[in-house]
């Protein structure tokens, strides 16, 4: 027993050594990690040479001067290991690779439709995947995991897609993406993985409600930085709030939803036209987009006031069509001020910071918390 505890407090010494060079943001030396973590120099030493020897932790080049001597300083080594992530959407994979502090190390989009058959589709994913990891050259040793992000109500153990309107699914087993995979296999909702992204870039403890504009429409919610999901792991549906009844049919086959006015496919399906095109168009001063905009605008506004109403905190608007809102977002903030019973400075609703590949970066977030949880 006194051996086991003694091999736990070991593990827990040289964790709190790694996780605070993790988190480090400034300069580090051996003793400025004694001073911090209450260590004698011989254990800081000691731990640092197996977190060394394990390729975890470098030496870095930056030296800081002190009354004549150059001390060494300290970092972990970010691309010691790496985590895969893919984003599926009706048409295409948007799969990222990143490394330990989420900085992203390659990215590749490829389309594809969804066909009738799963296995088909399936083995084109994994096919895909493989091809990725081959081509970006990384060693599948150091490998933590793929995360695969789905537009729709993922079940709690993430083997069944309940439902994913954008996709036409239903309650489709998700078995085969891990059974005989060669690497471990996450699967979450799309929303909740760019929300745990921006959670992540924000390094906070903060309550957000996160808003994903994408082809489709969904969301998260985070308190104390923490997500909730709810009792059955619908939580953030925001698409489904309605937002004009009686309004525009919805792939979820209910009218006046969020996500019939807000989705990319209010523009690019409705008009045939490419969202560049769409934009294009408003800077050339073409009414007709003009105005659609607007509504879009107005729509969108009022989705992000029922949200803030309902929780009270910040909402982030995340998902690729954050691209085109910045110039767009005094006159989103308008539209806010004007249905806000209570406050009238909108200054509550930001853009993401993470907005672009925020969705496949965050579904290897699984793996990269796992990794440090476990190290």
């Amino acid at each position: 027993m006194k051996s086991e505890n003694s091999g736990d407090r070991k593990r827990a010494t040289r964790n709190s050594v790694y996780h605070y060079l993790y988190n480090c943001k400034d300069f580090c030396s051996r003793q400025i990690l004694a001073n911090e973590l209450g260590l004698s120099l011989p254990t800081v030493y000691q731990n640092l040479a197996e977190l060394m020897e394990l390729g975890l932790v470098c030496a870095t080049d930056e030296k800081l001067s002190t009354g004549g001597r150059r001390v060494e300083g300290l970092s972990i080594v970010e691309d010691a290991r790496f985590a895969v992530g893919v984003s599926v959407s009706d048409d295409a994979l948007r799969i990222s690779a990143v490394d330990l502090r989420l900085n992203e190390l390659a990215y590749k989009k490829v389309s594809m439709r969804h066909p009738d058959d799963r296995m088909i589709y399936v083995k084109r994913i994994r096919d895909e995947l493989d091809c990725f990891i081959n081509e970006i050259g990384i060693d599948r040793g150091r490998l933590l995991g793929v995360g695969i992000a789905f537009p729709g109500i993922v079940s709690k153990d993430g083997m069944t897609l309940e439902y994913a309107p954008t996709l036409g699914l239903r309650n489709v087993s998700l078995k085969e993406f891990s059974e005989n995979s060669p690497y471990e296999i996450h699967i979450e909702n799309d929303a909740n993985c760019g929300g745990g992204a921006e959670q992540f870039a924000r390094e906070g403890k903060e309550n957000i409600a996160y808003l994903s504009i994408e082809e489709g429409i969904g969301g998260a919610v985070f308190t104390n930085g923490m997500p909730y999901f709810g009792d059955n792991h619908r939580s953030g549906e925001f698409g489904h709030i309605c937002v004009e009844p009686g309004g525009l049919r919805c792939s979820c086959g209910r009218q006046g939803c969020l996500e019939a006015y807000c989705s990319s496919r209010r523009i690019s399906t409705d008009l045939g036209i490419a969202l560049e095109e769409f934009f294009e168009g408003i800077q050339n001063r073409n009414i007709d987009y003009y105005m659609k905009w607007e509504s879009y605008l107005y729509h969108l506004a009022t989705g992000i006031n029922n949200i803030r109403m309902v929780l009270d905190c910040d909402v982030v608007l995340g998902g690729f069509m954050t691209e085109y809102l910045a110039d767009s977002m005094p006159r989103l903030r308008e539209y806010l001020a004007a249905l806000n019973s209570f406050e009238h400075s909108a200054d509550y609703v930001h853009l993401s910071r993470q907005r672009k590949h925020a969705i496949p970066m965050g579904a290897t977030l699984h793996f990269i918390t796992k990794f440090l949880d476990e190290l």
